[in-house]
């Protein structure tokens, strides 16, 4: 008969101490990272609405603009931008500019975009404009696509002071892997 082996008092582990309680009260949120990447009034309202009540709750928040997204951060005085004659047709087409957008559905020849305006200022709701200065003076960082800026013949004076330098895709892939939540809209 073999004899069992004592366990060595060494060798047995002390209890791993218990993790501290987290202190109570709100967690930060999460940074968020919205993806523009649709140029239409509704959705760039809800971008806006978004970001400034992220914001709001202490989230960093940022806003990638590309494609038509891209195109509602164009100075509201520029009426064509391009270099081309295929760029500036496309500007012609889908006028620039945050005071400028068609909505989705319903813009009945711009009369939907006007009656959205007109219920927004009869319920007290802050215009897109207005939210994006709300939002800027937050400090919400607006990063430009360099491809849609390249591809739509955008200068940095055609868009709107305040922001960021253009970035590329893979920045926006750095954020998301470094843990933003991502929103597209």
């Amino acid at each position: 008969m073999t004899a069992i082996a004592e366990p060595d008092a060494t060798a047995i582990a002390e209890p791993a101490p218990a993790a501290a309680p987290e202190p109570a009260g709100e967690a930060k949120p999460r940074d968020l990272l919205i993806i523009c990447y649709s140029g239409e009034l509704e959705k760039i309202w809800a971008a806006m609405i978004l970001a400034t009540s992220g914001a709001a709750m202490g989230a960093k928040v940022r806003i990638f603009l590309t494609f038509w997204g891209l195109q509602a951060f164009v100075k509201d005085s520029k009426r064509i931008t391009g270099e081309n004659w295929m760029q500036k047709m496309m500007s012609f087409m889908q006028r620039p500019g945050i005071s400028h957008r068609k909505l989705s559905k319903m813009n009945f020849l711009g009369m939907g975009p006007w009656m959205m305006g007109s219920l927004a200022r009869k319920y007290g709701s802050a215009s897109p404009k207005e939210l994006l200065e709300i939002a800027q003076a937050m400090g919400v960082e607006f990063m430009p696509c360099q491809m849609t800026m390249e591809m739509f013949g955008l200068k940095k004076e055609d868009m709107i002071d305040g922001l960021g330098e253009p970035v590329g895709a893979a920045t926006v892939i750095a954020l998301l892997q470094g843990g933003d939540a991502p929103l597209f809209i």
